[in-house]
């Protein structure tokens, strides 16, 4: 039986873990710091992390166009009262300008109400053209047709008037826009609905300019007279979003003009 001194005196020497592993048998390759900075200047190294890169920025493009072209991010919207559309102030666009009240537009028989985002833009012509197409029946309802614009710059106004068929009034303080205004910048440029209303404005026939304030979006208002209050509010959501055409006729044959007390004699 080995004494512990027999013991001992079996271990190599050097007290290394390399040596006592060499005793064994085994070869052991003393991790070099030479070998890691080769690993790190290997090419496919920078390859790979420029791949992954890469792969994050797509996937964080990706990401985000798709959140833009959902409702997440919209402008929010707050219903207008008919208090408060009747207090709004407009003029009339003659040379010495009327300022009235808008209660005035609808107080008898109603009225179908287009708030312009920006008369030179096509979308903008494009849904007032489809508006006016509604203008036989409109009449024939006696409900009037009439736009309201934010700002009368040069002739834009006067130009936007062959493509709407009834009066068009200046709400400088923007009131029809609100109460809570709602704007779209640059996100209007990924969204794939406000290219598809692009082309289809485009494939209509219809031009236009870049004259004017367009971010403040606009809408479509159908009111009843006196107390009959808001039928139809159509806020638009992206450019290009127009009202839908059955829904105002809709909404327009609801109206019940108000009569005078001598008319009910």
């Amino acid at each position: 039986m080995a004494t512990s001194d027999s013991i001992y005196s079996e271990l190599p020497d050097s007290g290394t873990c390399e040596d006592a592993w060499a005793t064994a048998g085994e070869t052991v390759t003393p991790r070099s710091p030479a070998g890691s900075w080769r690993r790190r200047q290997d090419p496919s190294f920078f390859t790979m992390g420029m791949w992954s890169i890469g792969a994050g920025a797509l996937g964080a493009a990706a990401l985000a166009l798709f959140l833009a072209n959902t409702d997440v991010f919209l402008p929010k919207s707050r219903r207008a009262t008919l208090e408060y559309l009747e207090d709004i102030d407009l003029k009339t666009l003659e040379k010495e300008p009327r300022t009235f009240k808008a209660k005035e537009l609808w107080e008898k028989n109603g009225a179908v109400i287009m708030a312009v985002r920006r008369p030179g833009c096509f979308l903008c012509r494009e849904e007032a053209a489809d508006l006016s197409s509604l203008k036989p029946k409109l009449d024939e309802l006696g409900v009037p047709l009439y736009a309201v614009v934010k700002e009368q710059i040069r002739t834009e106004v006067k130009d936007f008037q062959p493509y709407f068929k009834g009066e068009i009034f200046l709400d400088e303080k923007k009131k029809f826009y609100g109460p809570q205004k709602r704007k779209m910048v640059f996100m209007g440029f990924v969204r794939l609905g406000v290219w598809y209303n692009f082309f289809r404005a485009w494939n209509g026939g219809f031009s236009g300019n870049l004259e004017g304030e367009g971010f403040i979006l606009g809408g479509v208002f159908v009111v009843g007279p006196g107390k009959q209050g808001l039928l139809l509010e159509h806020r638009e959501k992206e450019f290009g979003d127009k009202v839908n055409l059955a829904s105002v006729l809709e909404a327009a044959r609801k109206i019940q003009p108000q009569t005078s007390a001598s008319e009910t004699k």
